[in-house]
């Protein structure tokens, strides 16, 4: 049997820090902590730690996988900004999972993902399966997304992603496909590529 690439997974879009460290026999660890700020400090002891109890170190990392949103501004910049500076001093390939992508991987088929944005506005995600996107992420009114959402399709609509599930896709992932740019949605909220930006409905 192949090896895996060790595969590490950062995720601080939602009010929690999750570490996720895929290993080469196959095994996934994780770490979590359920915090709303904060992540900056802990990140770096708890990335310690996790490799620590399963006999790694910074060195055996072959692959950094972090969330893009869409999420909290401020918790997006320091994950980025973690796996971009691993990546950057290691010279490995940064895969950034997009928040709606990764919350469908925890899905077994088809499944719609509906999360809150506030505001009276949902994003909304439909996937033919775990990570197969059906159509693209949309911001609108939260009324406008409920009736959007196919009869018989699973709703998940809690923002907190398996950080395993993410390292497992990461280990496989062309990292051309998904850079490690933050999906920001609202102009107030910063100035994002337009790339990098989830549409509008009837933008």
């Amino acid at each position: 049997m192949t090896d895996m690439p060790v595969t590490l997974a950062i995720d601080t879009a939602a009010p929690r820090l999750q570490l996720g460290l895929l290993r080469a026999d196959g095994r996934a660890d994780s770490l979590v902590d359920d915090v709303a700020t904060g992540h900056a400090e802990l990140l770096f002891e708890r990335l310690a730690e996790l490799l620590a109890r399963n006999g790694l170190g910074h060195g055996d990392i072959a692959r950094i996988a972090v969330t893009t949103g869409p999420g909290s501004f401020t918790g997006l910049r320091i994950g980025l900004s973690a796996a971009r500076g691993l990546g950057l001093a290691r010279k490995l390939p940064v895969i950034g999972v997009p928040s709606l992508l990764g919350l469908s991987l925890s899905a077994s088929g088809p499944v719609a993902v509906l999360l809150d944005a506030r505001r009276s506005e949902a994003y909304l995600q439909l996937f033919s399966g775990p990570g197969v996107a059906e159509t693209p992420a949309r911001l609108m009114p939260m009324v406008e997304a409920q009736a959007a959402v196919p009869a018989g399709y699973p709703l998940i609509t809690e923002p907190f992603v398996d950080i395993t599930a993410i390292a497992r896709f990461a280990a496989s992932a062309d990292a051309a496909d998904y850079p490690p740019n933050a999906a920001y949605v609202r102009d107030a909220d910063a100035k994002p590529q337009t790339a990098a930006r989830i549409a509008r409905l009837g933008a």
